[in-house]
């Protein structure tokens, strides 16, 4: 399902996967089968997303992110792929970001620039991640 209020441009989503209003899909996504894709979100060109993968409201994906299947992405969560923003700077080095399979990345999370997360690995809510994270680890704010 394909919200009529949404601007879904690629042709590369997977059957049963639902897309709800206010998206924005860019024409070269590909999103695989049976996920869920929340209001409010924007998915740019070079971006994948794989199978059973649930994006919560709020959440922007650029180019060079990867995420794989079984993935949650909390309300949120924010995406950086350029390391040294600037306005208008064509000559940007992207620094891809990889989700494995089955992580979850709390709400208002930052993913810094070329970072992966490990499978099955837990971000908590509100944490910057800064470098990569293991398998099967609980990334948590510290007390």
């Amino acid at each position: 399902m394909i919200h009529q209020l949404s601007d879904v441009q690629s042709n590369n989503i997977g059957d049963g996967t639902n897309i709800w209003q206010y998206c924005v899909v860019l024409p070269n996504a590909k999103i695989g089968k049976n996920c869920n894709i929340c209001s409010h979100c924007f998915i740019e060109n070079d971006v994948v997303i794989g199978d059973n993968v649930t994006i919560k409201n709020g959440v922007y994906l650029y180019d060079g992110i990867t995420i794989e299947d079984d993935v949650f992405v909390g309300p949120n969560a924010t995406f950086c792929n350029d390391r040294y923003p600037k306005s208008k700077n064509k000559d940007f080095k992207l620094e891809p970001i990889l989700i494995k399979k089955g992580a979850s990345i709390g709400a208002n999370a930052t993913i810094l620039p070329g970072v992966t997360i490990g499978e099955n690995s837990l971000i908590a809510a509100g944490v910057v991640v800064t470098k990569n994270v293991g398998n099967n680890t609980k990334f948590i704010k510290e007390k």
